[in-house]
């Protein structure tokens, strides 16, 4: 095998040393024809990636004591979908909230379940798990303030943070 070896890198030797001054007969030097580059193929150049700025995704709000994705989520999830499969050095972060009634425990389980539910849905519609992380504030960062439905109603919610890698 060492043998086969020396041989092929004598020989490449040979043709790199020997063939440069090989070829003319006359003492006269002839000019050297312009080589024509060999035609290669087109290759398809990716999309740019779409800045991060340039889309804002919109907050997915939940039903009381829910993870579900209704209608309404679904279609949003799926522009932010299309956003991250163009912006392909994205990662995205999916916030889990909740409202403040259920204990702190409880809560926290729920928006990890709301953050997951999001995260698969993207998963089924074509993005990548890996750019996907979760994370739950369970009742901790309220969107909105108040003791009734309407503030309740802001804070059952799924939000993003969207980075470049």
């Amino acid at each position: 095998m060492l043998l086969k070896k020396t041989k092929h890198a004598l020989a490449v030797a040979t043709l790199v040393l020997g063939f440069g001054s090989f070829g003319c007969t006359d003492d006269e030097a002839k000019p050297e024809e312009p080589v024509q580059p060999a035609a290669q193929a087109e290759v398809a150049k990716p999309e740019p990636a779409a800045p991060v700025e340039s889309f804002a995704p919109k907050t997915i709000y939940f039903a009381f004591d829910d993870y579900s994705l209704n209608g309404d989520a679904q279609s949003n999830l799926q522009g932010l979908a299309e956003h991250l499969k163009k912006a392909q050095t994205a990662v995205v972060q999916i916030e889990g909230h909740c409202d403040e009634r259920g204990s702190v425990e409880y809560n926290l389980a729920l928006g990890e379940r709301r953050a997951q539910s999001v995260k698969n849905y993207l998963v089924q519609l074509g993005v990548e798990g890996g750019r996907l992380s979760t994370i739950s504030y369970g009742e901790e960062k309220p969107a909105a303030d108040g003791h009734d439905e309407a503030a309740w109603a802001k804070n059952r919610r799924a939000e993003f943070t969207l980075t470049n890698q």
